[in-house]
């Protein structure tokens, strides 16, 4: 077990050893809570058992139960193989350190559903080389993170009703970075949580939280959208329903924990979960969004943003993007006429469709976010990400996907698919400016800061301010900064997104 040239770290549990890759030092596969099995599937996370001696700490741990086929086609990669003790974590950390730097947190997306903080476009050695001490995670995916039962309740106080596992394994993984990661260099004062899609959700649910208040201190929020989050009651009836389906009604605690932790991930709809937590249980007591809209998110600096083809994702949904237009035309004929005014010279049910389905589900929640840290006076920047690799605008005709901006965020474009089959110069250029832009908002952002510096000068929306960095401009590559970006169509979906926000 002794190797003199490995890196080893002394966490509360024990001695952990990595692996020196070119000039960084990973751990992979730390455990942050004990495995979640058995009696303690459905449970808050516990502690990890100390051990003794050193641990291994080479190769990525299993993710949760999923469908490995959608992770590999629309998750960012392989998630490799699956069990339910999935609760661990992965540290990189440049060689070389002269002081405690700046960490950052990253939550995979995929739905709630899919995913693995071990996939290749996560791998953090471009962002550790860039000063910064990166950590990613997995927590409990679909049924086993997000699930509520009357058998399940009957075991927890009235006060303590917990549904979102999934989101209390993130706040013990952001725990666990409070009490360990000064050993691996990282200041533990200065924690930058951010994700995508799912993830960029889960951070605005961790802002929200009472239980995840002080464990970071600023939050990068990719992608995230406005659908509204699951009612507890909600989530109940699914619970029961589910419960039968297994063949168990009046199912027991003991019951529902003796369901094989594989029979859960391949459910559909209307068994399946929806894509947002629970909300109604401590960890989440109030709606997510609702927070935001008073203004009562724990205050922190953000950035937040979102693509220009998001439309990309709802297929995943199960929305139909033209059946959308076709639906206001019969049912509100008046709504649909304020909209073309909104969208003039888009032609078509199905380019209008993907404009509206987009902005209505991902852009709109820019400005509600902007405006609700101007509320409680904290910095804000915002983007919009439109750049396409040089060989691929014929693949990518309406723009950039949903999740098209992760690798360029991490400067991996050489480990994901498909994109590393023809990046050029160029284009690896580009995604090193945003690199740097991110973690330079680790760095310095703070309640004082205003200007994040780059190819352009990205200006917070401050003071009332509303303006937005254009990443990439047509799919070309370029910054701008413009004010009052989509102005008037974002400050009409933000009155009318809680009604008309649904998955259906």
């Amino acid at each position: 077990m002794e190797n003199p040239s490995a890196p080893l770290a002394q966490t509360r549990q024990g001695l952990v050893m990595g692996r020196s890759e070119n000039a960084c030092h990973v751990w992979r596969g730390i455990p942050f809570a004990a495995p979640p099995v058995d009696a303690l599937r459905w449970r808050a996370p516990q502690p990890v058992e100390p051990w003794q001696g050193v641990r291994l700490a080479d190769r990525f741990s299993p993710a949760c139960w999923q469908n490995s086929d959608d992770c590999q086609q629309i998750g960012g990669g392989d998630p490799g193989q699956f069990s339910e003790d999935c609760l661990y974590l992965n540290v990189w950390s440049p060689a070389r350190r002269d002081k405690r730097l700046p960490v950052m947190v990253w939550l995979h997306g995929g739905g709630f559903t899919i995913g693995s903080g071990g996939l290749p476009p996560y791998d953090g050695q471009q962002l550790a080389a860039r000063g910064v001490v990166l950590v990613t995670l997995n927590y409990r995916l679909g049924h086993l993170g997000f699930f509520a039962h009357p058998a399940l309740e009957q075991e927890q106080a009235p006060d303590a009703r917990i549904c979102n596992f999934g989101l209390l394994d993130q706040i013990a993984a952001l725990r666990w970075v409070q009490e360990n990661i000064t050993a691996f260099g990282g200041d533990a004062g200065n924690v930058t949580l951010f994700g995508e899609s799912a993830g960029a959700r889960s951070v605005m649910a961790l802002m929200a939280s009472p239980l995840a208040e002080g464990l970071f201190h600023k939050a990068i929020i990719q992608s995230s959208y406005t659908l509204p989050d699951t009612p507890r009651a909600s989530a109940l009836a699914k619970g029961e329903a589910i419960a039968a389906h297994f063949g168990l009604e009046n199912a027991s605690a003991e019951q529902l924990r003796a369901i094989p932790a594989q029979a859960f991930w391949p459910l559909v709809a209307p068994l399946k979960i929806a894509p947002a937590p629970i909300v109604g249980d401590a960890v989440l007591p109030d709606p997510t969004l609702d927070v935001f809209f008073a203004g009562r998110q724990h205050p922190l600096p953000v950035i937040i943003g979102s693509n220009s083809d998001e439309a990309s994702v709802m297929a995943e949904f199960g929305v139909d993007l033209a059946g959308q237009i076709e639906k206001m035309r019969r049912e509100q004929r008046l709504g649909l006429g304020l909209i073309r005014l909104l969208y003039p010279g888009v032609r078509g049910d199905a380019e209008l469709g993907r404009q509206v389905c987009r902005d209505m589900a991902f852009t709109t929640l820019g400005l509600v976010v902007m405006q609700a840290q101007q509320r409680v006076r904290q910095p804000c920047w915002r983007y919009w990400f439109d750049y396409v690799a040089e060989a691929a605008h014929d693949i990518y005709a309406n723009g950039a996907w949903h999740g098209n901006e992760v690798p360029y965020v991490f400067d991996n474009l050489h480990l994901s698919e498909p994109a590393c089959a023809y990046v050029n110069d160029r284009d690896n250029a580009f995604a090193a400016h945003i690199a740097d832009y991110w973690v330079q908002f680790a760095h310095v952002a703070s309640h004082k800061t205003e200007v994040l510096q780059g190819p352009v000068r990205w200006l917070a929306c401050v003071r009332g301010r509303d303006r937005l960095l254009r990443i990439g401009l047509n799919k070309h590559a370029g910054f701008r900064l413009v004010n009052r970006f989509m102005r008037a169509r974002l400050s009409f979906f933000r009155r009318v997104m809680r009604h008309h926000v649904k998955l259906d």
